[in-house]
Formats: structure tokens, C-alpha cells, sequence
């Protein structure tokens, strides 16, 4: 009897001792027993206790950039070991196109998180929502929205079909906002888990505490949660509203977000007919869809909508790519494409969704619920009694709004053919779902993309619109990817996950602060406006070592001549009116005349508070925010104030960013322009 399956916790390895009722776990394809698993005597308090101590105090002392940098050490660990993981994954009936989506999807998460993080977060532990609002006359009174990690665990309990990217969707924006995570994965795959975590734990740039992993049943998980704490659930959706009832989530202020079942819509367009290169894409988006993961995807088709009079042509296209690429068979023979669902419990649920649906009405198009021949480990192809095989299958139903094709889900290679006849009736039957992770449209026509997107946008968590541009670079219907978000409203669970840093903010707290300039700028790590300066040595002859919060340097002024309002003018080509026609530009409600070009201003301010001599600045990188305020006449006088307001030192690199506040001025103190110059500057000072 293999090994029963380890959990990790409290920074260990553990097993119970008593291991009389451990369930056991089979092979999807020849049903020998791959391993045991129990949770008999697990202190789930005590692991639970473990993540918001020192889970919370290791991840605690980390800022943004340093917890990114782990995550692409962990890709880059598991992506040394994928093949051992792929190996594994065949066991649950995976192919390794399937543990492709599953293994490689899962460390793409990662290492997009860790990019992300590095490009759209500070190096620091807090980060800053939106600008701040004055609250006072005098700016003396200031408000700033900030986002700060929650002080408990995140709790992930994960579905058996994808036992990698599942958990490393939910683990790394945990990781990067800093919240420890407590992994409870499906018991079918869990091995799988383990074995992921086992290379994570190995690399030993875990920090302590922050990830945790429990292989077997939580029966008591709820009742050890509290405020502070977060549940994120994927599965089903009856499971899903048991939790969702618990009172550590009803009144206990546990946060709790679910993914959930949901009958998914592919929606081919009017425009796109038979044999066309958009219904040839259509047809194989379906295919894939059927047979990735033996259609065992929370984002598979489960219903095909198509105009009326195209079904014989759509089951006719499907069937001959089905006879030409799909081999079903254990994945450990090299020709098999197509793999088993998880275990036999999970074939027999799949094939009684299709008897209720046959009694609903429906009629097999194509497929069969009968066993069908496989190709075994060893080559050779007959029955395998053993193993949880289904044949891909179409069901259709005559009556599109037959309300079963809209709720019952066949979670395996089984999708519902539906015909409308008008855009309108289309998107109805896409909103009868009840609310979708994903529908896919596939049209060349923008107003079919338009209309449909405008009736059916609210019932669906994500929408993909397929097209001849497309066909070949689109990610394909039902891969979630990590930029944006994955979730759905209704049936679907109403979170949402992954989409880039929005997933991270799932595990912070969004906090409205109000106080001075000076106490803002010590709680965000940004300069505020009214805060302590600094005048005397440029701060361009500062490293980051050197420089602070509020280092300025106050420039001399300069006259705007219309001499050099004409020069620039016809040295940039800009010779709009405003510039060059006095009558016209004193007609212009904005202007009292002429005035200097906003990029002119922009320019001389740069010469301005520039120190040219070579030091620690590097390069000007751009600049951001950019607002012209009071226009400038001939005459007039500009000078700029320029403050560090944000320092963020680079992990990789031996040089950092500094925003600077700059603020270019008029002889009346006026604001003429405001806007943010970016550098990067040597983190050490330079050496000559």
C-alpha cells in the first residue's frame, strides 16, 4: 500500500499515526491505488495560528519587490522539476498538453505575479490608491486611500482538475500582498499538490509560515476562522453556499469569494458560415474545449449556440477532427491526446448529468455514454474496465429555452448544441446560464461583436471575441490568464481571482487615512505637498543611499520672450494659433493671447532644475500626470520647484527610481504646470 500523503505545516512534514480510515486515491486510467490520504488528528487551529504568527512576521519584514523576487525563484524551481510533475499528473488521467494548461499555466502565474509586482508595485510594504484629496483650504488636512495587508491566512481550497494552477492562482497574489497561505487541495489530485509544495519547501527561500498545505478533509477549518482571515473556494456551487452560510463568514467578518460551476456559452455569429476559416476556429476552440482535461474545466463550453440551420454542419466538422486527433487512452501511452476524468465516481456523475439531460429532452449528436476501447499504457488499444474513459459528446435539444441545457452540468467532455435565430435570442440564452466565467463569440463583424457584448456583458465574468485577426494568437476560450480578472457574477460564485494586481488587493484592506501633509508622507513612503523640504545639496548629486523624502532644489527664473515662442514654433513644426496669431488666440475663451507652447515650458523647466554635471542621476525616463494650468504670455516669468517624492530602489539592479514632484510656477505664484519626472538614479554614490 503506497505511503499515505503527507501534509506540511507548522514548518514540518506531518502524517497521522492512525491511518484506519484514510481514503484512498486511484489511478484514473488502470484504477491501482496512487496514494492515501487523512487528516486524522491534524490541529488545524494550531497550523491556522502558525500562518498569522510567523507566516505573518517572516512575510511581514519583505516589501513588494522582495516577495516578487521569490515567486520567480519559485517558477523557476518548479520549472526545473515540470517533467516530474507531468509524470505524476498522468496518473490523474492528464496528458501533457493537459499538464501543460495545468503545470505550466501554474508557474506562468507565478512568474507574472513577480513581474507585475516588481513593475507595478513600490518596494514597499504599503501601497497607495489613487491621488490624495485635499481636505483643507490651506492643504494643512489631507485624505489618501492605502491598501495594507490583511493580518490573517489565506485559505485556498482548491477543485481536483487543476491541482497547480488552481492553488498558484490564489498563492501568489497571497504571497505578493503578504498573507500566508493555508492550501487545502481536492483529495483526487492532491498528490499532485504535494508535490509542488515538497519542491517549494526544498528550495528553502520559503519564508516561514508562509505557505502551508493540508492533504485530506477540514471539517472543522470554519470554525477556527476569524476576522481577518480569508476563504477563497473553487468548486461547486451547492459547496459554495454551505460555506458561504458559516457564521465566521456571515458575522465573523471572514472574507470569503468563491469560483464556482457554470455553464459556460460559445456563441458563433451570424456572419461566420459553414467552412469559413471562423467556423473552422470555432469548431476547433470546441474540440479543445471537450477534450483538454476531458472537458473537466470550470471554463469548458457546456453550450454551443449557433444559428439555426448550422447544427448538421457543426457536428459533421467536429466528428472528423474528433477522428483525427483524438486518441483516448492512459496518458502514458505517447499517442493518446485525450486522457480519463479523475476517477470512476467522477465518470459514473458525469454520465448521469447526461441521462438527465437525455430526459430533459436532449439527444446525443455525437458520442456515446457507452465505455469506449482505449489505448492502454502499453501500446495496445481494448476495454479498460479499470480506468474513468468517456467518448467527447454533443447533446441537442430542439427547444433552445429548455431550462435543463441552461443548469445541469455535465463536468467532462460534454457540451450542448442550441440554435437562435436573432442576436437578441442569442444573448438571451446566454444570460439563462445564470451567470458565466466565460462566453466566447465568434465574429468578424464588430456591430454583431457590439450588440452581443451590450445584452449578454453583465452575465459573464470574461468575454472573448474570436476572429480571423485572432484565430491563431488567441489564448483560446477557456484559459483564464493571469492579467485579467477570473471569476463570474451568479452561478459562476461572484469573485473574482487572478487580474493582476486587483488579485493582490483581494488580500489587502483598503483604508481611508486623513492627517497632515508631514504625517501622510511618513505612512505612505510618498511625498505630500506642505511636507518637511530639504534645500542644499542638488539632490541630483544624491545616490538613493544619500537621498530622502522632501530633498528640493528651487530654481531661478526665466522670461518667456515672443522671440522664443516663434523660434520653437517653427523649430518643432507646432505653429498651432494659440502660438502665432494674436487675434485668433484672444478669441480662444482659454487665452489672453499669444502664449508659450505647454512643451516649450516643460523644456526650459528640465534646464532649469537639471544639474548636468555626470553623478548618480542616470537617465530621465519619462514623466507622468502631466496638467498645464495657467497659460503663460510673453512676458511672463516661469521657475520650477522640484521635490523627491517617491524613492523605489530596484532588487536586481544598482540603480532605483525616484518620482519627483515638479511644479513649474509663474511670477505671480501661480501654478502653471504640474507633473512627475521619473529617473533612475545609482543606489550608491558614484565613484571617480
Amino acid at each position: 500500500m503506497p505511503d499515505i500523503l503527507p501534509s506540511y505545516v507548522q514548518g514540518s512534514w506531518w502524517t497521522p499515526s492512525d491511518e484506519t480510515d484514510a481514503a484512498i486515491v486511484r489511478d484514473a486510467s488502470t484504477g491501482e491505488v496512487v496514494a492515501r490520504v487523512s487528516t486524522k488528528g491534524l490541529d488545524l487551529a494550531a497550523a491556522l495560528d502558525y500562518a498569522r504568527t510567523v507566516g505573518q512576521r517572516s512575510l511581514g519584514t519583505l516589501t513588494f519587490h522582495q516577495r516578487a523576487m521569490l515567486l520567480k525563484e519559485f517558477a523557476l524551481a518548479l520549472t526545473a522539476r515540470k517533467q516530474e510533475l507531468y509524470e505524476l499528473s498522468k496518473r490523474a488521467g492528464s496528458t501533457v498538453r493537459d499538464s501543460r494548461s495545468d503545470v505550466d499555466g501554474g508557474i506562468g502565474v507565478l512568474f507574472t505575479y513577480s513581474s507585475k509586482g516588481r513593475r507595478e508595485l513600490p518596494n514597499s510594504k504599503v501601497y497607495v490608491d489613487g491621488p490624495v484629496e485635499p481636505l483643507s483650504k490651506d492643504g494643512s488636512f489631507l485624505g489618501q486611500h492605502v491598501y495594507t495587508r490583511l493580518p490573517g491566512v489565506a485559505v485556498q481550497i482548491n477543485a481536483f482538475n487543476f491541482p497547480m494552477w488552481g492553488a498558484l492562482e490564489k498563492f501568489a497574489p497571497a504571497f505578493l500582498a503578504g498573507v500566508p497561505s493555508l492550501v487545502k487541495p481536492a483529495t483526487p489530485t492532491g498528490y499532485v499538490a504535494e508535490a509542488w509544495v515538497r519542491i517549494l519547501v526544498e528550495t528553502g527561500r520559503l519564508p516561514e509560515g508562509a505557505l502551508q498545505l493540508v492533504s485530506g478533509s477540514v471539517p472543522t477549518l470554519f470554525e477556527h476562522l476569524r476576522l481577518g482571515d480569508l476563504v477563497g473556494f473553487t468548486g461547486s456551487g451547492s459547496t459554495a453556499e454551505r460555506l458561504r452560510q458559516h457564521d465566521s463568514v456571515q458575522t465573523g467578518g471572514v472574507r470569503f469569494t468563491s469560483e464556482t460551476d457554470s455553464i459556460n456559452a460559445s456563441v458563433l455569429g451570424p456572419d461566420v458560415a459553414p467552412g469559413s476559416p471562423g467556423f473552422d476556429a470555432y469548431v476547433k476552440q470546441l474540440l479543445v474545449e471537450l477534450t483538454t482535461k476531458a472537458g473537466q474545466k470550470c471554463t469548458a463550453i457546456r453550450r454551443a449556440i449557433v444559428p439555426e440551420g448550422v447544427v448538421d454542419a457543426l457536428v459533421d466538422a467536429l466528428r472528423t477532427k474528433i477522428d483525427e486527433r483524438v486518441v483516448i487512452g492512459d496518458p502514458h501511452a505517447e499517442s493518446v491526446t485525450m486522457g480519463p476524468v479523475v476517477s470512476i465516481e467522477q465518470r459514473d456523475e458525469v454520465l448521469r448529468q447526461v441521462v438527465a439531460l437525455e430526459a430533459a429532452g436532449g439527444g446525443i449528436l455525437l458520442g456515446s455514454t457507452a465505455a469506449p476501447d482505449v489505448v492502454r499504457a502499453d501500446g495496445t488499444r481494448g476495454p479498460a474496465p479499470e480506468g474513468a474513459f468517456i467518448t467527447p459528446m454533443l447533446v441537442g435539444f430542439a427547444d433552445a429555452a429548455t431550462p435543463a441545457a441552461h443548469d445541469i452540468e455535465a463536468f467532462g467532455p460534454v457540451s450542448s448544441v442550441l440554435t437562435y435565430s436573432t442576436l437578441a435570442e442569442a444573448a438571451d440564452l446566454v444570460g439563462r446560464g445564470g451567470g458565466s466565467l466565460v462566453t466566447s463569440v465568434a465574429t468578424d463583424d464588430p456591430d454583431v461583436a457590439v450588440e452581443l457584448m451590450t445584452r449578454m456583458g453583465s452575465f459573464n465574468g470574461r468575454v472573448l471575441f474570436l476572429s480571423r485577426e485572432n484565430a491563431r494568437t488567441s489564448t483560446g476560450h477557456g484559459s483564464p490568464v493571469p492579467h485579467l480578472v477570473h471569476g463570474g457574477p451568479g452561478r459562476a460564485g461572484g469573485g473574482e481571482e487572478l487580474g493582476g494586481i486587483r488579485a493582490v488587493l483581494h488580500h489587502m484592506q483598503r483604508t481611508a487615512i486623513q492627517g497632515s501633509p508631514e504625517m501622510l508622507t511618513a505612512l505612505t513612503g510618498v511625498w505630500h505637498a506642505g511636507a518637511a523640504v530639504q534645500n542644499g545639496r542638488h539632490p541630483f548629486r544624491k545616490s538613493l543611499a544619500e537621498l530622502a523624502l522632501g530633498d528640493q532644489v528651487v530654481s531661478a527664473s526665466r522670461e518667456v520672450t515672443l522671440d522664443d515662442i516663434e523660434v520653437f514654433a517653427r523649430f518643432t513644426g507646432d505653429t498651432f494659433y494659440a502660438h502665432m496669431d494674436e487675434d485668433a488666440a484672444a478669441a480662444n475663451p482659454f487665452f489672453p493671447g499669444r502664449v508659450a507652447h505647454g512643451y516649450l515650458l516643460v523644456s526650459w523647466a528640465a534646464g532649469l532644475f537639471v544639474d548636468p554635471e555626470p553623478g548618480p542621476v542616470l537617465a530621465n525616463y519619462g514623466l507622468e500626470n502631466l496638467r498645464f494650468i495657467t497659460p503663460v504670455s510673453p512676458g511672463d516669468t516661469i521657475r520650477v520647484t522640484l521635490t523627491a517624492k517617491q524613492i523605489t530602489p530596484r532588487e536586481t539592479d544598482e540603480y532605483g527610481e525616484v518620482r519627483w514632484d515638479a511644479v513649474i510656477l509663474n511670477q505671480n505664484d501661480e501654478i502653471v504646470a504640474t507633473y512627475d519626472v521619473l529617473t533612475l538614479v545609482a543606489k550608491e554614490p558614484t565613484r571617480v
